[in-house]
Parts: structure tokens; C-alpha cells; sequence
């Protein structure tokens, strides 16, 4: 088992992502002890957001980081668990939004969780169809 940031680069589908991680200097961090629960969004999530924005977000270092640790919740917080919640508390010191909606996990009402509980040796990562942004973005 590899920790979070080998298993989603394994996976391919977070290219941007880590891209995004690298660009913001939090690599070390999430290959750090954890544990850590990654809402990390595909490259087609990061393709959502138009090509002029995704460019300035990701040369923006300090928002950069901001978006991505909103992303992040400290500790293990497996699907059971997050279907139960109303609300999580992220990186970022703002909360993201958890609503099951007909059996889908919905956060801040526009992302979909899409995959669950993948593992890694610090922490899990839920993957998710939208980039969320934090409400001080």
C-alpha cells in the first residue's frame, strides 16, 4: 500500500491534482504521517473550471494552497462515517457540506462523491466530480 499522493498518482486520474500539490508545495505534507482524508477531485473535475482560471489559480500559490486544503480533512473519515455527517471541518479552517441525496454523497451541493475509501497508509482518499472552493475564495 502506498500513502495518499503515490495512490492517487497510481491511479491516473489525478494528474492535475498533483500538479496542483506540486504547485503549491503540499506534496511532503500528504506523503507526511496523516492520517488525512483527501476529497480529491479527477482531471476532469479540474477541467470543469475554464482553462484562464485554472492557470491563475494554480500561479496564485497562496489561494492555490487555500483550495487544496479545503480539500483535505484531518484524520480517517471512511464513507460510513461521512454519510452521517452534516458538515466536516477541513485543512482550510472552513467546513465542506456533506448531503446524501438519493444514495449520492453531495458536498457544498455541487460535487458528487464518485468513488470511496481508498485506501492508503496515511489515510483515504474519496474521489470527487467537481472542485469545490472554499467561501473565502
Amino acid at each position: 500500500m502506498h500513502d495518499i499522493i503515490d495512490t492517487a498518482v497510481a491511479a491516473g486520474t489525478f494528474n492535475t491534482l498533483a500538479t496542483a500539490l506540486t504547485a503549491a508545495g503540499l506534496i511532503d505534507t500528504l506523503k507526511g504521517e496523516g492520517p488525512f482524508t483527501v476529497l480529491a477531485p479527477t482531471d476532469e473535475a479540474f477541467a470543469k473550471i475554464p482553462a484562464t482560471d485554472l492557470e491563475a489559480l494554480l500561479a496564485d500559490t497562496e489561494q492555490l494552497t487555500a483550495v487544496l486544503t479545503y480539500h483535505v480533512i484531518a484524520g480517517t473519515v471512511p464513507a460510513s462515517v461521512v454519510t452521517t455527517l452534516t458538515d466536516a471541518e477541513t485543512v482550510e479552517g472552513s467546513d465542506v457540506m456533506i448531503e446524501v441525496i438519493d444514495g449520492a454523497v453531495m458536498l457544498n451541493g455541487v460535487s458528487r462523491v464518485t468513488a470511496t475509501d481508498i485506501a492508503a497508509t496515511n489515510g483515504m482518499i474519496h474521489v470527487i466530480d467537481t472542485v469545490l472552493m472554499p467561501p473565502a475564495a
